[in-house]
């Protein structure tokens, strides 16, 4: 068996450091073939009229923006056209995620150039349709295609996109559809709805689903064994996880890299099983060392946190400054990593080596350390950091703010804390999902009530209402609380969460 190389999908990863995520369901699973952009550019002959067409359209970014008319006045300027080449357009698009605009030349092929659809076209502008219009017009879409065209590429691409829809009863009716019609036959078949029960967190049954597998005697590949361990991870299944490290482990045809074990450790440190998480966690060390990804050294170092283990935090953060370019991101976990163990010492030390390097000022990085010193009442420490953040114009957010208004009101500063929540609300941009908690809330109005600033809690409840952090129907209730001596916050409110 030819050896592939495994990335696996890490969405637990990917919600810590906020990569990209590898299996991606519109290319990892679908018919078209997962192509570089750089082979997509190399097809496209340079100097040939093909070439000459994706010039012209590529600089149309706006995706309202129609293509037809272009395309339109190419034809009829009697320029030849290549259907293989004008495919290569359409996937060029779609890497670039111009959805809308590949959509356009897949439906012009068909309505303006009499092309004939393979099924191969059908899948990828089922794809398309999913992505610009929604699940419901590829499902109909899906039901107007010929049955001669609904091979399983076609299947696959519907039930690709009922996954990013989490829509998991429509993808079983779409499965039993295929295997009616005897089309479950390859690994990839299966893949296509475990990836389906993995996005839906349906994790029960990826089991039965590799039960059938083995009765048909279908192997599992890399991406089985991805969904299956990214799946077990994210259900904290610690003897799911060791059965199938076990057989990627024993599989002679997958070579494993460190986001294997990566994942395996993150699932295990939410199992709670440290000694199991450490001893992965050496072996996707070793491995990292190979392809010397930044990304890799920060997984590593914040699992080396969650597991309690300063010592390898620090002996990692060695080596990762001594074999790569740390930026911005690799600071944020070292020092977010050593804050857990209270390593107030050493997060401080590697803060400053982070300023004498004069990186892009990334006002995240003061902020861990601003957050520890509210914690512990050293004010003043984070009044200075903020003060120097902004002699290098890096601006505060609203996470600066926030963490100094609770710093000020848990220390008895209720006037600082209230102008700092001030702020914090006027960067809020309205319909944010994060809220101000209740405590801190509460704790400004006692100021304004206290003070008897009946003008000043009228302002404050105004920002309120217009960051939409409460309905404008209580804006009135919540101001006559105050006159009346009450402090009333509106029943339902969710208290924020520290990020």
């Amino acid at each position: 068996m030819k050896l592939v190389r495994l990335r696996t999908t890490l969405y637990n990863i990917k919600a810590q450091l906020g990569l990209g995520n590898v299996l991606d369901s519109s290319s990892s699973y679908s018919t078209a073939t997962r192509t570089t952009t750089r082979e997509v550019t190399n097809s496209l002959r340079k100097g040939s009229s093909m070439y000459k067409l994706y010039r012209m359209l590529s600089p149309m970014g706006d995706p309202n923006d129609s293509m037809v008319p272009l395309l339109d006045q190419w034809v009829e300027e009697g320029r030849p056209l290549d259907m293989e080449q004008l495919r290569i357009i359409i996937k060029k698009f779609r890497l670039y995620k111009r959805f809308s605009h590949a959509l356009q030349i897949s439906m012009w092929m068909t309505k303006k150039s009499n092309f004939v659809l393979t099924p191969a076209d059908v899948a990828i502008r089922l794809d398309l349709i999913a992505k610009v219009q929604g699940i419901e017009q590829a499902a109909n879409y899906f039901n107007c295609v010929p049955e001669k065209l609904k091979l399983p590429s076609v299947y696959i691409a519907l039930l690709n996109a009922y996954a990013c829809a989490k829509s998991a009863e429509k993808a079983e009716i779409i499965m039993q559809q295929m295997r009616d019609r005897g089309l479950v036959k390859k690994t990839i078949d299966y893949n296509s709805m475990m990836n389906v029960y993995y996005q839906t967190g349906n994790y029960k049954k990826l089991d039965s689903l590799m039960h059938e597998m083995e009765e048909k005697g279908i192997d599992c590949d890399k991406y089985t064994f991805s969904i299956l361990l990214s799946a077990y991870a994210a259900a904290s299944d610690g003897e799911g996880i060791d059965k199938i490290v076990a057989m990627m482990e024993a599989d002679r045809g997958v070579v494993l890299d460190w986001t294997v074990y990566a994942t395996a450790a993150s699932g295990y440190v939410k199992a709670g099983l440290s000694d199991k998480a450490l001893a992965v966690l050496r072996k996707s060390e070793v491995l990292m060392m190979h392809n010397k990804f930044s990304r890799a050294y920060d997984f590593v170092i914040t699992q080396y946190a969650a597991c309690g283990n300063k010592d390898d935090v620090l002996r990692v953060w060695k080596h990762y400054k001594q074999n790569l370019k740390v930026y911005n991101r690799g600071y944020i976990c070292v020092i977010s990593s050593l804050l857990k163990f209270d390593g107030m010492e050493s997060a401080e030390k590697i803060f400053e080596e982070w300023e004498s390097r004069n990186l892009c000022h990334d006002i995240r990085i003061p902020n861990h350390l601003i957050d520890a010193y509210c914690r512990r009442g050293l004010l003043h420490k984070a009044e200075t950091l903020i003060y120097k953040a902004q002699l290098r114009g890096t601006e505060p957010n609203v996470r600066t703010w926030y963490l100094m208004a609770t710093g000020y009101l848990q220390n008895n500063q209720s006037e600082k804390g209230v102008e700092a929540m001030k702020k914090a609300l006027v960067l809020l941009e309205a319909g944010t999902r994060w809220k101000p908690s209740k405590e801190c809330l509460a704790a400004c109005l006692g100021y304004y009530k206290k003070e008897r600033d009946i003008e000043g809690a009228g302002y404050f409840i105004k920002l309120l209402t217009g960051k939409e952090i409460i309905s404008a129907d209580l804006h009135d209730r919540l101001l006559n609380n105050i006159r009346n001596g009450a402090i009333a916050l509106p029943l339902g409110f969710e208290p924020a969460t520290r990020s």
